[in-house]
């Protein structure tokens, strides 16, 4: 890792996903451009959003992992993913106290779920890693030893409304679509 001006950091996890995409003769470059993109990133006031990067895949135990197909319009689900963002079902866990209860930071380095452009690019098993086994360098940590699967999908389920409400994650197109299409 690596730091910035304003002290970002920036990832080489990010770095090394893009260079095994491009192959190794185009990994110096891959690495000088995007290091670069992180170095003249704005800091903001409070870190600003980071640059829209792809997340790597999920590994290969989350890989096949998708939201139970009967819940995407389960309101009951719905409502209890909101209790647990909130903090309300376990006060262990309260995804607000940094990601805003709209979706809105409200620490440094947290995702902006309201970012239809950034939260696209999750699917919904990448998005359940996240939660389950946090992310490297930094404050994110895993809640997998605090949720079960099923508060961690319902996690997703809300968290997914920030940004994507009305869509579903479609496994055969590999991307989010209007939950009539699907």
């Amino acid at each position: 890792m690596f730091r910035g001006r304003c002290g970002r950091i920036i990832h080489k996890e990010r770095m090394i996903v893009m260079a095994k995409k491009l192959g190794l003769v185009r990994m110096a470059l891959a690495m000088t451009i995007g290091m670069t993109i992180e170095l003249l990133a704005g800091c903001g006031e409070q870190g600003g959003e980071k640059p829209i990067v792809p997340p790597p895949p999920a590994p290969a135990e989350y890989a096949d992992k998708h939201m139970p197909a009967d819940w995407w319009g389960d309101a009951k689900k719905l409502e209890e993913g909101r209790k647990l963002f909130l903090g309300e079902t376990n006060p262990d866990v309260n995804c607000a106290s940094c990601h805003g209860k709209d979706g809105k930071p409200v620490k440094a380095g947290a995702t902006d779920f309201r970012n239809p452009e950034r939260m696209k690019l999750y699917s919904d098993s990448v998005w359940f890693w996240r939660i389950s086994e946090g992310v490297p360098n930094t404050k994110m940590k895993g809640w997998k030893s605090k949720l079960s699967d099923e508060d961690r999908w319902k996690l997703v389920l809300y968290e997914r409304n920030f940004g994507l409400a009305g869509k579903v994650w479609n496994e055969e197109k590999k991307q989010w679509v209007d939950a009539s299409a699907k």
